[in-house]
């Protein structure tokens, strides 16, 4: 039985490049799955107080949201065989603040 997740399509825009220059604009598109609803888990972030602001609060859930789908994704890949012990601690300590 396949699991159902919710679909998401991201939208990123550079719109001004660290030396000030603002051309050429490069936009980036991507459709993905996540068994989360990440609205509602970036409102949790914010209601926690983690970071200064909201705008913080908002990159740290979506990368991590966005982190963590893929990891779980591929578990078995040694590229996270050290993420897989603690990552979940993590999300734990996370979850209890």
């Amino acid at each position: 039985m396949e699991k159902r997740s919710n679909k998401y399509y991201l939208t990123l825009s550079l719109k001004q490049y660290a030396n000030g220059e603002t051309t050429p604009a490069k936009e980036l598109g991507i459709e993905f799955d996540n068994h989360d609803e990440i609205f509602s888990i970036i409102e949790r972030i914010k209601e926690k107080n983690l970071f200064d602001n909201d705008q913080e609060a908002t990159q740290f859930a979506l990368g991590l949201k966005l982190f963590g789908e893929i990891k779980l994704k591929h578990r078995k890949n040694p590229l996270f065989d050290e993420l897989n012990e603690v990552f979940p601690v993590f999300m734990k300590k996370l979850k209890s603040m």
